[in-house]
Formats: structure tokens, sequence, C-alpha cells
């Protein structure tokens, strides 16, 4: 017996449906169809990069700024909608079976921007891409925590990717077969890497098949320009099955490493939306109140210990892991830093996060002084003082507001516990490359969960996760993540796996994010309300002034 979802198309489509407006390239109705407002001549959104993309592939795609790149110029079988919710994408519907182990998507008929049909095929490819060690996929650990039957198989013991459980039933018809019911396994195909890759370019020209000259892809917009550290430029799929409720016909993202720079080029109208450097954001509120947004994100911001053998070796004494997380300040850094709505953090997974019970963490209950305190003796007798001081290098990546953060934490270090943290930062691509390779002594992290349940950021703490940089190891750790994936109620799981990570402290919990943006007044549809900030130009529309 199969049971079929009951995914609504959103009351934005249905309007703009009923409307029956008709958006082709540049002409678009003089007023939108559903509030009414009068719409700009000009619709393109230009916004702020903070860095270069490397790559615009859906299976290798591992950051926040470039999925949203990729969700412009591809579709998954699902979306959200500006609230978080489930909506249709490539697949109009999905049923399961009784007992939540199969899942069969109904695709509606859609052409990719060369004009070939999207099919059940194209998802088998690309999850089965996604799957095989020869793609090198960052996010292969995410296809694992999928539970997709066979994919540990492939992942761990040298199973053929083609055995993954998913299949082309027909053309319009996608099969996934669970190794066990996973109750959010429908909002995990709303990730990047899930969505479909076009085979015959991938094949006709490999690493390069995401150029613009070459690439395929089923989104609202297709790729025109991208230039690694200059821009990225994204027109209108007039292939796009939904192209005609499309208002936007230019999308363009400029690379501006200095937030304070782009700040300047927002208010000199180049950017329609961009990041508030930290601790501008009350400033800004007051002389620009509707430009100026703070709402939470589901995102976590920490630094990590290298735990790894080529790690310091003060770092494997807990007493020293614990002793700079206690001394560690989070309400200076949220309230006199970053000024934006962050929230201090004591968790990894973010306390918003839905049905998330987070333990009692006992230190987050201390005042900062008895903290401060226990730091000073823990670092005692770990054999550390102002007189024998305990020094390591802190590496972030290249920010004024990861500079800011990281200049205070190892001021408090300093001024608490003698501890000399000498700051090292490094562009995005070698920053990244060092955590990868372990080339680092305490480094900052952050992650955003591509679903919005504790398993999108505990199994981060896993031995195998490929984000585990620092690679902590913790047996118990491993088989509750393990039996999480099989509870009908895993939330003891991780309060216990958020227990542990207290106990042996592998990373410090600094803050949890706040979307703070500038956002020009005339460019309508950001989901601020979308915990996960999960965005898609499509949905997006400037008005006239």
């Amino acid at each position: 017996m199969n049971k079929t979802s009951n995914m609504n198309i959103s009351a934005f489509t249905l309007a703009m449906v009923t409307a029956g407006a008709v958006m082709s390239g540049a002409t678009i109705a003089a007023n939108h169809p559903v509030t009414g407002e009068k719409l700009a001549s000009d619709q393109t959104f230009t916004y702020r990069l903070p860095d270069g993309i490397a790559t615009l592939d859906p299976q290798l795609v591992a950051t926040v700024e470039g999925s949203a790149i990729v969700r412009d110029l591809f579709e998954g079988l699902l979306n959200q909608d500006e609230l978080g919710k489930i909506v249709p994408g490539v697949a109009q519907r999905f049923d399961f079976s009784e007992d939540k182990k199969t899942y069969t998507f109904h695709l509606r008929k859609s052409n990719w921007s060369n004009g070939d049909p999207v099919t059940a095929h194209d998802f088998v490819y690309a999850w089965q891409r996604a799957v095989d060690p020869a793609t090198a996929s960052p996010y292969v650990w995410y296809m694992e925590m999928m539970g997709i039957k066979n994919g540990k198989a492939i992942l761990n013991e040298g199973m053929d990717p083609k055995e993954l459980g998913v299949e082309a039933v027909d053309d319009y018809t996608f099969k996934v077969t669970l190794d066990a019911p996973i109750p959010y396994f429908p909002s995990m195909v709303t990730r990047a890497t899930t969505f479909p890759t076009h085979r015959a370019t991938v094949e006709k020209f490999g690493d390069e098949w995401t150029r613009p000259e070459n690439i395929v892809s089923n989104g609202a917009f297709k790729l025109t320009d991208w230039t690694l550290k200059e821009k990225n430029v994204r027109e209108r799929n007039t292939e796009y099955w939904n192209n005609r409720e499309t208002i936007l016909d230019k999308v363009t993202a400029l690379v501006i490493d200095d937030e304070n720079q782009a700040l300047l080029r927002y208010k000199a109208g180049d950017l329609d939306k961009t990041e508030i450097p930290a601790g501008q954001y009350g400033s800004l509120k007051k002389s620009n109140p509707t430009e100026a947004y703070s709402f939470p994100r589901l995102c976590n911001y920490y630094y990590g210990f290298n735990l790894s053998d080529n790690g310091p070796e003060a770092f494997k004494d807990v007493r020293v892991r614990k002793a700079l997380a206690y001394a560690l300040d989070r309400n200076v850094i949220v309230k006199n830093v970053l000024k934006g709505g962050e929230l201090p953090a004591y968790t990894f997974t973010p306390t918003a996060t839905l049905g998330f019970k987070a333990p009692y963490i006992d230190y987050a209950k201390w005042p900062q002084k008895q903290r401060d305190a226990e730091a000073i003796k823990l670092l005692s007798e770990a054999g550390y003082s102002k007189s024998n001081p305990l020094k390591f290098e802190m590496l972030y990546n290249t920010s004024e507001s990861h500079k800011k953060v990281a200049t205070v934490i190892s001021q408090m270090w300093k001024q608490k516990l003698g501890v000399q943290a000498v700051l090292v930062n490094q562009e995005w691509k070698t920053f990244l490359d060092s955590r990868t390779k372990q080339a680092f002594e305490l480094t900052r992290g952050a992650f955003c969960g591509a679903y919005n349940e504790a398993s999108a950021f505990l199994d981060l703490a896993t031995s195998k996760a490929n984000y585990n940089y620092g690679k902590w190891s913790n047996e118990e750790v491993d088989r509750l993540m393990e039996d999480a994936k099989t509870s009908a109620d895993p939330n003891a799981n991780y309060t216990r796996v958020e227990t542990l990570m207290r106990e042996e402290m592998p990373v410090i919990p600094v803050y949890f994010y706040a979307g703070t943006y500038m956002i020009q007044d005339s460019l309508k549809g950001w989901p601020t309300e979308n915990i996960q900030q999960i965005t898609y130009s499509r949905d997006f529309y400037k008005t006239a002034e």
C-alpha cells in the first residue's frame, strides 16, 4: 500500500498560474500578478560573493554560496518555499510505501537547457555519480546519511555504484529504496548533491562540463559568464518548465572579499543585497530601517581542534580543550563584536533545530568568572601558565568578521590564561585544503544544516565524516548516530552525543548565526522566515521606484 504526499503547490504559484502572467525574456507584466506591485523594467539582481566559487557541479559543490548558485542552475526533485516547507520541483508528487522504505517520485515533463527531456534516468545517473568514489564528492557522507539501499556497501565495501537502491521505473518515475525508514528523507532531496546532471555533457567535457560554453542545466537560470575571482552571471533559462513565472531576467554575483567595500558598493547602488559587516547592524538598522535585516539561521560557528596524529600534543589533553572553551566569553562576541542578533552557542547543534532537545550544559549556566576560574585551574593542571604559556596557531579564512572574532578570542585567552594564539588567515580555497589535510592546529569552522534535523549537524562528529576536520573519534558517538537512523525517536541519541561532545570538547561552539543582510527596498521575495535560507532567485523580483 502506498501513501501519497500531501505536498501542495504554493499559493504564489497558484496565483501566478491563475493570473495567466506571460513573462518571456525581458518582457514582463507591468504589475506583479499576485501583489499588484508595479514591476521595475530592469529585472536584474546583483549581490556580493565573499569569494570565488570553486565548482558548480551539483555532486561536488560544498559551500553555502555555491549551493545557492547551483539551485538557480539546477532543480532537484523537491524545493522549499519561503517558510522552509517542501514543495514540488521536478517531481510533481511522491508516494511512499507503508513501511516508508520505498519512495516513488512522479516527475513532470521538463527540459534541460538544450531541449533534452529531464528524465528519471538523469536522477539515477546523478545519485550513482554522487556515491561513486571516482567522483570524490565532498558530500558523499550525506548520501550515506540518506540511508539508500546499498549506499553503505558502495562507500565502504567497494560495491558497484550501479547497485545503489535507485531506479528509473520509466522515464518519469524515479524510485528510491531505503535500508530503513527516515522520517525526514523528503527534505534531504532539496540538497544540491541530489540534483540531476546531464550525462552526455559530463562525459563529453569532463571537468570542464560546467563552464558557460559547455553546461547543460535544468534550473530557472543558465550560466552565461563565470570568472572565478570576479563574477558569476546567470540568465533566464527559457527551457525551464516554469519559466513563465520567473520575473528576474539576470542574476549577477560579484566577488568582493572585503565586506566593508561591499557595503560601500551597496550604498552606491551597485548591489541589491550584501552581508552586514560585524558590529554594524545596529547603526544600519537606525539609518536604513527598511533595508537592514537580522533573523535566525540554521548555522553554527565554532573552532575545532586538530586531534589527528599530527595535531598539537597539548590538544590531546581534554583539560586544555575545556580551559579554552570555558575562557571564551561568548556574550562579548555576540553583543559587543557581532551585534547582529547572533546567539551564544554551548552545543554544536543550533537550539532552533526542529525537534532538538539540548542536554544540560553545566558551564553554560555558570557566570563568566566561574568559567574563567575553572579554565585557569584546568590549564594549570595540564602544565601551562602565564610563565609557561600554551602556544598554537589559530586558522581562519580571510574575512573582516572572522578576523575580528579571532582577534577577540585570542585576546581573551592571552589576558585570562597567558595563551599565545597566533592568528593565521588563508584565502578560501587554501583554507579548505588546509582543513581537509589537517594542516592546522586550531581552525575556524561553520556549518549550515542541509535539512532541519539534528543529524544534519551531529553526523559531522562521527569518525568517518568528511567534515570532521579535527578527526575526533568516539565509538559511542558513531554507534549512537548509526542507531539514530533507524530509531523512532532519535532525539535521546542526539542529546547523548551533545553530552559526549561537552565532556570531550573536540570543538568550541562559539555562536549560532543570524542572517544580517542589507537588501534594497526594490528587491522582493527574500525568504527571511526560512531558517535554512534555501533561496531560489526565481522567487525574487524588483519593483519600480
